[in-house]
């Protein structure tokens, strides 16, 4: 009997793509093997021009249970937990620096680097009973790696008190502290996540792609320099073809005309 991939790659008319972790029975966790295969799907989606947006999803009853433990301490070594956690990383990078949005969906829990995951993506939909949590201090690990994409969402008391307590938040309460940007009944979750991907479709490519790529750039750098680089983003995106009809449409009062 084949083996199920770790990770579904579904694309629908639009482009717009959808990963889902496919390890229902172990919640998801990050193993090696989870980890390779969704750096993989993302990095297929960011060698696609045609791919608009990314959804992140999971099957069963949780999103992403962090790593995979058991296999953690198959072969206990700090060269091992290194090499590990650096490709964790660059698959976490991976997902900011696609051109395209990515959008976690998220239902049951999201814990550790399932947590970090959602974090790490651009927007995210909860369903009403997710619940979220960085639970490694309760096993005396701090969730270091988490951490990084938790302070750059959260408040730092926030982020800190989740981080320090390894106690779980509700989706509402996500909602509160920024972790998440929507929240939806399970039975309307699908079509919550649609309304987001609908609303990014429906503008150019082009001017989400360069606007994605300035937010983060201009979040790791001083204010000055950000309003610098902001101002060169803009005027290149001024004197791309989609901003130039857009901008026409609006002082002709019509719809543009994208192609």
């Amino acid at each position: 009997m084949p083996i199920e991939p770790h990770v579904l790659t579904e694309r629908d008319s639009r482009g717009v793509v959808t990963l889902t972790l496919n390890r229902a029975a172990s919640f998801n966790a990050l193993s090696e093997a989870m980890i390779a295969a969704l750096h993989a799907g993302l990095g297929a989606v960011g060698n696609d021009d045609s791919t608009r947006a990314v959804v992140i999803a999971a099957a069963g009853k949780a999103f992403c249970a962090g790593h995979d433990l058991k296999e953690m301490l198959a072969a206990p070594s700090l060269a091992y937990y290194e090499d590990l956690f650096a490709r964790c990383a660059r698959m976490m990078l991976a997902v900011q620096r696609l051109a395209v949005p990515v959008i976690a969906r998220v239902q049951g829990i999201a814990t550790a680097a399932g947590c970090q995951l959602v974090a790490m993506c651009d927007l995210a939909v909860a369903s009403r009973d997710a619940k979220f949590a960085v639970s490694g201090v309760n096993l005396g690990l701090f969730c270091s790696t988490p951490g990084v994409a938790l302070s750059r969402n959260l408040s730092r008391k926030a982020a800190f008190e989740m981080l320090v307590t390894g106690e779980f938040i509700s989706a509402a309460q996500a909602l509160e502290k920024g972790l998440v940007n929507r929240v939806a009944d399970a039975d309307a979750l699908d079509a919550e996540v649609e309304r987001l991907v609908a609303s990014i479709v429906a503008k150019p490519r082009v001017a989400v792609a360069m606007g994605k790529a300035l937010f983060y750039r201009q979040l790791e750098t001083g204010i000055a320099d950000a309003y610098d680089d902001a101002g060169r983003t803009m005027a290149c995106n001024m004197m791309d073809e989609a901003a130039l009809e857009g901008v026409q449409a609006f002082t002709e009062k019509r719809p543009p005309r994208w192609r």
